[in-house]
């Protein structure tokens, strides 16, 4: 469902979490060398977590392993099949699935249900048809919009893998005004102030006003407003502003263009083009509800 990999602005990675200042989804089969500290903070199936999980409300779908604790400041989720190797803390009320195991127990202030809740993505949209369906356009258009905002902070696709050493994802990655540990890949990778200790790889790279402590590669390379590498550059075409520093090697197969300003429209473009596929999944669902 998700098309690019979003890391927001103030996001941290510290000693065995990242620690955001809202929401987060995690997509399905995704891997994490780390914890999540958050608002809302939901993964999708098969999901493996390798630290505590703490947010303000906390879900859960079928077969997530979860190898820290769970604490949840409101209510929480946990759908068939999903292992905590640590203690489940519910402030809230706790919905629990089948076959579900927590090895250091669990404590819940509030009502405890046992059933299998709907995976959050599929319970949304459910609820969004219907209210279409019913012709409650107002009430839809809301949902849309809360849809939005859940979106806009931590977003990692399907099969994606965070860790100390990787930052890995088949779509696009996007890192803003943050402090990112280990070496990222992805198809097209935009880095906006921050500071990233590890090397970037991907096809089209704009790295714009940040710290990159390590290697560049890709197929076309875009360095803009003061951005400092320390490390090396290789790609087919390098570009680059007068005030960016690279400290290693420079190498650019088909040719090095510095200039005072360099124009990144065509990100621009990358960008509008996701967007447009998101908008259009959204558009079948309505067609699906008429």
């Amino acid at each position: 469902m998700f098309k690019r990999l979003v890391i927001p602005e103030n996001t941290k990675f510290e000693e065995g979490s990242i620690v955001i200042e809202k929401d987060a989804i995690v997509g399905a089969g995704s891997s994490l060398g780390y914890g999540i500290i958050g608002r809302k903070v939901v993964f999708g199936e098969k999901c493996t977590i390798e630290g505590d999980i703490i947010g303000d409300d906390v879900r859960l779908d079928a077969w997530c392993d979860v190898r820290g604790n769970v604490v949840s400041k409101g209510d929480a989720y946990l759908s068939d099949f999903t292992t905590i190797d640590g203690k489940l803390t519910v402030y809230g009320d706790l919905e629990i699935g089948r076959n579900v195991k927590i090895k250091d127990g669990f404590e819940a202030k509030g009502l405890i249900t046992i059933q299998s809740p709907l995976p959050v993505l599929i319970f949304v949209f459910v609820y969004l048809l219907e209210l279409l369906r019913l012709g409650r356009l107002e009430e839809a258009e809301k949902i849309f919009e809360e849809i939005d905002e859940f979106e806009s902070p931590l977003i990692i696709p399907d099969d994606s893998i965070l860790n100390l050493e990787t930052i890995k994802s088949e779509h696009d990655i996007e890192i803003s005004g943050s402090r990112v540990l280990g070496n990222i890949k992805g198809k097209n990778v935009f880095v906006e102030g921050s500071e990233v200790f590890g090397s970037i790889r991907g096809n089209e790279i704009l790295i714009d006003g940040a710290r990159i402590h390590g290697a560049v590669e890709g197929a076309e390379v875009y360095l803009t407003n003061s951005t400092e590498v320390f490390g090396y550059v290789k790609a087919d075409k390098v570009h680059l502003e007068e005030k960016c520093t690279v400290e290693a090697t420079l190498i650019g197969k088909r040719g090095v263009w510095i200039k005072p300003r360099i124009e990144v429209s065509k990100f621009d473009v990358i960008k509008e083009e996701i967007e447009e596929i998101e908008v259009k999944e959204r558009e079948e669902i309505q067609k699906d509800a008429q």
